[in-house]
């Protein structure tokens, strides 16, 4: 199983053009893009993403996956038909996007119960997720998608984020796609080496290296970015975040060697996710250069050494 390096476009958001990354991908060596979701992705037509597509091109960037950076396709969780209506609405204008970037897969986290909702909110919100996944995965056949992608979480308002959520949902949608594999795509998880899940008290009950490891049996892709002891903040790989940070790339690099024949894919891309500096500052988005760069250079070095 071969592993390669990749960037998700989410730091570049309203800071610095498509085209901007896109060259400096090209300096670094890196051909692998996760296109992060925007705001106005939904309703922009076709031919922007065919000139996207383009541009990518050029520079010898590949638009590998689609993956959504804001929460805004969680409206499965919410008992409300109106919001269940345009997330699915929404998700299924994703995968057409996907489709015409030649991505590969297209995903998104699930969703999240509300805080005050009753208990069997969560329980209910799956149900409609499931059923949900089970139709996009029929449209991402006809698109000509390879797969979707599910993200688990950190926390528990926003399933899968425990063993037994993350078993249940995968096993549901291996189940579902084995009946009707003609028709469907699988549904597979883009991973998180950062995402564990602490309780109220900061307490941590399973940690990012346990959830990592349990995934790998369904991990089409996984996103790489550097977290703090109760995974309330994440960044990168800078000489000063890998010292804040709980991340060992070189732990994590052995991780995937041991268990390198349970992955579903080959090749795996592991997209270095990060925010980048403060947004919106004259002081900090001229950073976001050295920021990338300094990461990439890290899980080079530790990670794909």
């Amino acid at each position: 199983m071969h592993i390669e390096i990749g960037v998700k476009s989410d730091p570049v958001e309203y800071r610095y053009s498509y085209e901007w990354l896109f060259a400096l991908m090209e300096r670094l060596g890196v051909s692998n893009l996760q296109l992060g979701s925007f705001f106005e992705l939904y309703r922009l037509p076709d031919a922007f993403f065919e000139r996207l597509r383009t541009k990518a091109t050029d520079h010898g960037v590949a638009i590998r996956s689609c993956f959504t950076a804001h929460r805004e396709l969680g409206g499965f969780f919410v008992d409300d038909a109106d919001l269940n209506r345009v997330a699915f609405e929404s998700y299924a204008r994703f995968l057409e996007v996907g489709a015409i970037l030649g991505a590969e897969s297209v995903g998104s986290n699930p969703g999240a119960v509300f805080r005050d909702a009753p208990t069997t909110a969560k329980e209910a919100g799956s149900k409609r997720y499931l059923r949900a996944m089970e139709e996009l995965s029929r449209l991402g056949k006809r698109l000509g998608l390879r797969a979707l992608t599910v993200e688990p979480m950190s926390s528990l308002a926003e399933p899968p984020s425990t063993p037994n959520e993350i078993d249940a949902y995968m096993t549901h949608f291996a189940r579902f796609h084995a009946t009707e594999p003609r028709s469907t795509i699988p549904i597979y998880l883009c991973g998180d080496v950062s995402h564990g899940v602490a309780d109220q008290t900061g307490r941590v009950i399973h940690t990012n290296e346990e959830l990592f490891e349990i995934g790998i049996p369904w991990m089409w892709e996984f996103h790489l970015k550097n977290t703090d002891s109760s995974y309330s903040s994440t960044f990168g790989f800078g000489p000063g975040e890998r010292a804040a940070g709980i991340v060992d790339l070189a732990k994590l690099r052995t991780i995937v060697e041991n268990n390198a024949s349970r992955f579903p894919s080959d090749p795996v891309v592991a997209y270095l996710e990060i925010n980048g500096p403060k947004l919106g500052r004259d002081y900090s988005d001229h950073l976001l250069e050295s920021q990338l760069t300094q990461s990439i250079d890290a899980v080079r070095r530790l990670f794909f050494a």
